[in-house]
């Protein structure tokens, strides 16, 4: 009489076996991992698990590399930090060699579109975030968009005024300025092709061009 296998009988399939490489190559690997997984999922659905999966490797890679999921995104929160403003940063172009404010800001535009573009998962955590981002996360994100407002403001300072118009408040137009660069960023990552580029950038500089018209 024939019998059936149970589930014990049968064989477990296996993990495909993960090859060894440089600790912290397989750091990045397992960062890389949990940034997909968030960026899919939310933050809800990140796990030991969830990253193993992802980067398809076994649970205990994971534990090799991180001691618990805590430590792996406190460092994925310190990289992609550090990763976000230093591009930011880039973007900016020396003030000093560019005295046309509406020039500058059109470089600038073409700079981030272009920044957006090589790393979208990192822009969409923080233009984009989740419901359920962890107050940490929010507050780094909102202590870095306070930094950058301050850069943008301090430009503003430095640009000469027009004595013939109102003065301008640097402080309020650095907000204004933060606020229309992250709506902009916002629609290139969820509605691309809603304003093309080129298009905006000559947009930016015509409308600011209006602003310090003797600049131009």
């Amino acid at each position: 009489m024939p019998t059936h296998a149970t589930s014990e009988d049968r064989p477990r399939k296996r993990r495909p076996y993960a090859p060894r490489v440089p600790i912290e190559q397989r750091r990045e690997q397992l960062l890389d991992a949990a940034l997909a997984v968030i960026v899919s999922d939310g933050y809800d659905r990140i796990s030991v698990d969830a990253v193993a999966k992802r980067a398809d490797v076994a649970r205990s890679v994971v534990y090799g590399a991180y001691d618990n999921l805590d430590t792996l995104l406190t460092a994925l929160l310190d990289r992609q930090q550090a990763r976000a403003f230093d591009r930011l940063l880039a973007t900016l172009p020396d003030s000093a060699g560019s005295p046309d404010p509406a020039a500058f800001a059109a470089e600038t535009v073409r700079r981030m579109s272009a920044m957006l573009h090589q790393d979208p998962d990192t822009w969409r955590l923080i233009l984009s975030p989740p419901g359920n981002m962890p107050a940490v996360v929010r507050d780094r994100i909102e202590a870095d968009r306070e930094r950058f407002r301050h850069l943008v403001e301090a430009w503003l300072t430095r640009l000469p005024a027009d004595r013939d118009a109102p003065p301008l408040d640097p402080r309020v137009l650095a907000h204004a300025l933060v606020a229309c660069a992250e709506h902009f960023g916002r629609l290139a990552l969820t509605a691309p092709g809603t304003f093309d580029p080129a298009h905006l950038t000559d947009q930016v500089e015509l409308l600011l061009g209006t602003l310090w018209p003797r600049t131009r």
